[in-house]
């Protein structure tokens, strides 16, 4: 084990970690990832929720290796490439034609975040709605580390050290309809966009049918746009294409990012409604956005190859398949487990609360999350922190003999973390 430094600065890890080859990946094939001190993990979190179909897909490797060879860069800045014109067809036609009109790509969900907050504002003043300015966000949302993503997250993760710009951003209670609705009475004639998770990120909390039928209620009463960001629950993560599908009525923008080139590529899009697009059409405005990388011929073959690939291997109803056989293992967990106190979260997207360990009956700290997440890890696999517990994402392929091993792992680990607390309740303190 090297804990020798690098130049490497790694992101949300703290400098006490920097350098230390058990947490530098080598290499990642199927649902497993190989580290640099030599060990070899079970993934339970499709990296950053993204390798849907797992690590190296053959069929997205050679998409994008032949993109590279045959139209290394290509743009969409200022002009158009033919990669990214049927990719944009393809998602049209993924999420549905009858709907969705146009696709603007982008480089990550934070950035597509940004770019949505741009469009909004400018769909509303092209309809003279100049005085809409102001965007709605929920509590303990995730939008992204860029500023304009970052001022919409709805978590406190320092937007104010950074002095970030929160002026004409809102925040309100995810499935606390009554809230958003006193909020419309007040500044409705104010608010350009609502943008929501359908399932939050951080906790694993899924909006109610209620909540999303009130929002949609709102929307057509204040004439916001309704912003899907699908960044984590798109390509199969809860039991559908994208979760919006299931609502009753579709969003005005969808964002989609992280399985839609099952993590290959700095991708990310924003699919508009026709009406949405129809305004720019009809004015001839055009939208101040632009990413150097953006809807680059290898992006656009991958994405291609992703869409493909989870038709031709049947992924999401695979995906809920092994989302039903987690909810097994989930519901046994919290029946025979004594740290394990719930769950929260739906099909291959759940969140797990954990008690802490000294017996008082509270949800464990925050401050020990890291700990337990690392202790799971020494079991065999790797999960992901979460509100008071760890957070699953196993990928849609699994295999039941790859959920149960991932159960086993956290359930030897929340063992293990008892047994270490108990022996050393000091380090609780």
């Amino acid at each position: 084990m090297s804990s020798s430094r690098h130049a490497l600065w790694p992101s949300l890890l703290p400098p006490a970690l920097h350098g230390r080859d058990e947490l530098c990946a080598t290499s990642a094939e199927g649902v497993r990832v190989r580290f640099a001190d030599g060990r070899e993990l079970l993934c339970g979190t499709s990296g950053l929720w993204n390798t849907n179909i797992g690590y190296g897909n053959r069929a997205i490797a050679d998409a994008a290796a032949d993109a590279l060879r045959t139209a290394s860069y290509l743009s969409v800045f200022r002009w158009e490439n033919e990669y990214a014109r049927r990719a944009a067809d393809a998602l049209v036609e993924l999420t549905g034609a009858e709907h969705y009109g146009r696709v603007l790509f982008s480089t990550s969900g934070g950035a597509a975040n940004d770019l949505v907050m741009k469009l909004a504002r400018q769909y509303q003043a092209l309809r003279g709605m100049n005085g809409r300015k102001v965007v709605v966000g929920l509590r303990g949302s995730y939008h992204g580390m860029t500023f304009g993503g970052f001022a919409l997250t709805g978590e406190d993760l320092g937007q104010q050290v950074y002095r970030v710009d929160q002026r004409f951003v809102r925040h309100v209670t995810p499935n606390e309809p009554g809230e958003l609705t006193a909020l419309m009475a007040r500044q409705g004639a104010q608010v350009a966009a609502v943008v929501v998770e359908p399932v939050l990120g951080t906790g694993a909390v899924p909006l109610t049918e209620e909540y999303i039928g009130e929002v949609l209620r709102l929307r057509e009463e204040y004439g916001f746009l309704l912003v899907a960001d699908e960044v984590a629950t798109g390509f199969g993560r809860t039991g559908r294409f994208f979760a919006s599908q299931q609502w009753p009525a579709q969003p005005d923008l969808l964002i989609a990012s992280k399985g839609l080139t099952n993590g290959t590529s700095a991708a990310a899009v924003v699919l508009a409604a026709r009406s949405v697009a129809e305004v720019f059409d009809q004015t001839g405005a055009v939208l101040s956005h632009g990413e150097t990388q953006a809807g680059t011929p290898v992006t656009c073959a991958t994405i291609l190859a992703t869409i493909s690939e989870m038709r031709r291997l049947d992924v999401v109803a695979r995906g809920r398949e092994v989302a039903a056989r987690l909810e097994d293992g989930l519901v046994a967990l919290i029946a025979d487990h004594p740290l394990v106190t719930g769950t929260t979260g739906v099909g291959c997207f759940r969140s797990v609360r954990i008690a802490a360990a000294d017996g008082s009956g509270a949800l464990l700290p925050q401050s020990e999350v890291a700990r337990l997440v690392a202790t799971i890890r020494g079991a065999g696999a790797l999960v992901h922190p979460g509100l008071h517990g760890i957070q699953l994402f196993p990928a849609l392929t699994y295999t039941s003999a790859e959920l149960d091993e991932l159960l086993t792992c956290v359930r030897a680990g929340l063992d293990l973390y008892a047994d270490r607390a108990a022996a050393q309740p000091e380090a609780r303190a």
